[in-house]
């Protein structure tokens, strides 16, 4: 749909590999696309990893997350080679066992926070108490929530948790069926413009990053293929950040929803950032040392090392 200018500046800048012995055995990436992930929508659209590989013959599969934890699911089960999810997540995961990688990021949002319905009289999360709150497990959203209630001197056993995907969340809590849910945009977004709902709680501090993971094996076996994915996530945001008008059509176009509820959602998105950086990293920690507080990580755990077990910082670039 648009062309890019700057993919051979942009190659020397970043100094990476155009072909490698390891790429020779890789036929097809599998790389996923979501809604909370605006700079995914824009690659699958404009077929840019497409073009990125054809040289190489290597395919590209596009595969969906509903939410990080799906993401974090299909890494798992090597369904997926690179996924979009909160660092926070994507920490609970690595401390759980799963062997991912935080090697880039996709934006700095706040794409979460606890929302009501139209009508709720709730004005305070002490308020939340022994009520019913629809929540996608492994999710930002989740961790979001688990903070707040810590902050109001609550547990997740202090309220009724309905476990419940994003999309059903919103659902459950338009019809009344719960009482706040832990949204996440462009769902959450939609909630506020179509049907009145109220946030309840922000603290856009407490959002972690959108970060952008792989495997411990296959960035050991494939790391000129990272960096050249990443390469066009930062082509992919450079032109992001110079098209909002066009960015928002195309997001528009992927989830169906109207302008003035993308326009929401990129409102609390920021395309500034081109990598992890120490802000990236410091949020993630605090958010794991705020769960281990909460009980939810176990208190022997070092969340530090996790986290340095988490990120790689290899493939750093400086934004443009």
């Amino acid at each position: 749909m648009f062309a890019f200018t700057r993919r051979a500046a942009l190659a020397a800048t970043l100094s990476l590999a155009v072909s490698s012995p390891a790429l020779a055995q890789v036929s097809e990436i599998r790389v996923d696309y979501a809604t909370y992930n605006p700079l995914s929508l824009v690659i699958k659209d404009q077929k840019l990893l497409e073009k990125e590989f054809e040289k190489d013959k290597i395919a590209v599969r596009w595969v969906f997350s509903a939410g990080s934890n799906k993401a974090l699911e299909f890494l798992n089960a090597g369904s997926l080679d690179i996924g979009s999810t909160a660092g926070a997540a994507a920490l609970i995961a690595r401390i759980n066992d799963n062997p991912v990688k935080a090697v880039g990021i996709f934006s700095r949002p706040e794409w979460t926070a606890l929302v009501t319905g139209k009508e709720s009289k709730i004005t305070k999360i002490e308020e939340l108490k022994g009520l019913k709150i629809a929540v996608t497990r492994g999710t930002d959203p989740h961790i979001f929530l688990v903070r707040a209630l810590d902050k109001a001197g609550l547990t997740e056993k202090d309220v009724k948790l309905v476990l419940l995907q994003h999309a059903d969340g919103k659902t459950a809590l338009v019809r009344g069926d719960v009482d706040a849910w832990a949204g996440l945009d462009p769902l959450m977004a939609q909630a506020e413009v179509e049907e009145g709902a109220k946030l309840l709680y922000r603290k856009a501090e407490d959002n972690t990053w959108g970060v952008l993971n792989t495997r411990d094996d296959f960035l050991a076996k494939n790391p000129e293929l990272v960096k050249r994915v990443l390469k066009v996530y930062e082509e992919a945001r450079i032109w992001a950040r110079a098209n909002p008008d066009a960015l928002k059509k195309a997001l528009v176009a992927e989830t169906k929803l109207p302008d003035a509820v993308i326009q929401r959602q990129l409102e609390r998105t920021d395309l500034t950032n081109a990598s992890i950086t120490p802000a990236t990293t410091e949020t993630i920690l605090q958010a794991g040392l705020a769960l281990q507080k909460a009980g939810v990580v176990k208190p022997e755990t070092d969340v530090k090392a996790a986290v340095g077990a988490l990120i790689d910082t290899r493939f750093a670039v400086s934004a443009k």
